[in-house]
């Protein structure tokens, strides 16, 4: 019965916008390879047993790749939480178990493959939707609105070419510092390691809420975005940095727990 977690029902995988991915395959590494780095050598080891060794790396981008397969047809609403606009944070906290009844499941998601792995620890494929899915809970738009599909109707110019607010979000930013996933992680990991324990200590409604006002944050600058592309990647990189970080400890500290 546990297993049937992943037969929730969504809509249809082939209608919905093939965007709809968080930080790219860069940035799943990134946040996969930090939570590694931060994890006790009895944890990496059983880990290992489950994944192969470093495997959180390879499976990190398998729940977006297996979205045009059958073998879980109904997962992709898995991977976003909409949340509107104007929110109370007693409201946004509230979505952390009072899951809205549309649009997005990713709490829920989440809190239940978390459950599932308590169980079956040895469980490869929820453990490779736990480690992406901690990428996607802190991808702005993978919490963005309902209503323009977590910024992929929101169009905007990126260095003159076509391109919307999710993609910008998903990979673009990323992709604008110039390293590998590795070099990144590094860089990551020197730059803020000093502030890791403050996260450690952060509950998840206070993250979840200082989630929502970095979204809110993103959405009231582009209201007034010009195309300045080199200003976009100045106001907002280190916010990018700060996230992927972030969900790199989260993982971490979920993974010491179960394992």
């Amino acid at each position: 019965m546990r297993r049937c977690i992943f037969a929730i029902s969504c809509a249809l995988l082939l209608l919905l916008p093939a965007e709809l991915l968080a930080w790219g395959q860069e940035g799943h590494r990134i946040v996969a390879e930090i939570a590694y780095h931060y994890l006790s050598s009895g944890a990496q080891k059983k880990i290992d047993k489950v994944l192969g060794k470093h495997g959180m790396v390879y499976v990190a981008n398998w729940p977006d790749e297996i979205k045009s397969d059958t073998v879980y047809p109904t997962s992709h609403d898995w991977h976003f939480q909409d949340l509107d606009g104007g929110m109370s944070d007693s409201a946004v906290v509230a979505a952390l178990t009072d899951y809205p009844k549309v649009g997005g499941n990713l709490f829920r998601a989440t809190d239940s493959i978390r459950a599932l792995l308590r169980q079956e620890p040895d469980n490869r494929d929820a453990l490779a939707f736990l480690i992406h899915f901690a990428g996607d809970r802190y991808c702005p738009m993978h919490t963005g609105h309902m209503d323009d599909l977590g910024g992929n109707r929101v169009k905007m110019k990126w260095f003159g070419s076509n391109t919307n607010l999710h993609t910008v979000w998903d990979s673009k930013l990323i992709d604008s510092q110039g390293y590998s996933y590795t070099e990144y992680t590094k860089f990551l990991i020197d730059k803020y390691d000093s502030k890791r324990q403050s996260l450690l200590k952060q509950s998840e409604a206070e993250m979840v809420v200082e989630n929502y006002h970095i979204t809110s944050d993103i959405y009231t600058y582009q209201e007034t975005f010009d195309g300045n592309t080199y200003h976009y990647i100045y106001r907002f990189h280190q916010t990018m940095e700060w996230q992927l970080y972030k969900a790199g400890v989260r993982l971490a500290m979920w993974l010491e727990e179960l394992y």
